[in-house]
């Protein structure tokens, strides 16, 4: 019995032993976890854009870089998300989208309007800018004076917008819809009259008209439209539209929003 008894205690006596070992082990396992560096900054944000849509974005004067408000706000919106670089990519405004969905890009800023018909197919980060359809006529067209006196006229518009989606509603009524790659196409082709007005997006138009345009166009009629501009991201990624939504909530806080607003507007945006 004493040998059995001994025995036990020294069985009992080597359980406590590996048991206090396993314990250690457990606290350098905790210490090296503690000790684990932190992840990467993310490395590169792809973006898409549609560069002839100024002041949103178009080309800066004697470099390859893109300029606009939509530039300076995307490249914002990815150093705040801890991106080490924002690589802005020159894509036709139809092939944004399937770009998106193709995993192509990450996301797309194009003075993109928030509609019903887009979101069955991407997601969309909180509007980010206020905007509105609106048209301009050639200077010698004078018989224009609300949208509907359009019918029978030849409206220029850019393809795959809601300004091109508006116009096809003159169709039935006579007007002929001419479709261009770019809204500074469209509008070329009011300058040479082969079109009498132009749909576009109101402060693109507004800045158009700025830079030139002036000298043989004019605005018509009221803005068409309300419509909120936002970020286009894909459906398989709902994180990242988290995190540009975050951002964009940040930007607005600590005041980097309004300056980039007020330096293309040169008004701060109504609260």
């Amino acid at each position: 019995m004493k040998k059995i008894t001994v025995l036990l205690s020294v069985l009992v006596l080597a359980l406590g032993i590996l048991a206090a070992g396993c314990g250690g082990g457990d606290k350098k396992d905790e210490k090296k976890q503690a000790a684990a560096p932190a992840p990467a900054a993310k490395e590169e944000l792809l973006v898409g854009t549609e560069p002839s849509f100024a002041p949103f974005e178009f080309p800066e004067k004697d470099s390859k870089e893109f300029t606009g408000f939509d530039m300076d706000l995307i490249r914002a919106i990815a150093k705040e998300m801890g991106y080490k670089k924002c690589t802005i990519k020159n894509m036709g405004f139809d092939a944004l989208i399937p770009a998106i969905n193709a995993g192509n890009i990450d996301v797309s800023i194009a003075g993109f309007s928030i509609t019903e018909e887009r979101k069955k197919q991407v997601i969309f980060s909180q509007p980010y800018y206020k905007s509105g359809l609106a048209f301009v006529v050639r200077k010698d067209v004078n018989d224009v004076k609300k949208f509907e006196d359009l019918k029978g006229k030849t409206i220029a518009v850019q393809l795959g917008t809601t300004g091109a989606l508006y116009g096809e509603k003159l169709k039935d009524k006579g007007s002929v819809v001419k479709t261009f790659n770019t809204s500074d196409l469209a509008c070329m082709e009011l300058k040479n009259k082969g079109a009498d007005a132009v749909i576009s997006d109101l402060p693109v138009l507004q800045y158009f008209l700025k830079n030139g345009g002036s000298e043989y166009a004019k605005l018509a009629g009221e803005p068409l439209t309300a419509e909120d501009y936002g970020i286009v991201i894909s459906k398989k990624n709902p994180e990242l539209a988290k995190g540009i939504d975050k951002a964009l909530d940040a930007l607005k806080k600590n005041g980097t929003y309004d300056k980039l607003y007020e330096k293309w507007f040169g008004s701060k945006p109504a609260k």
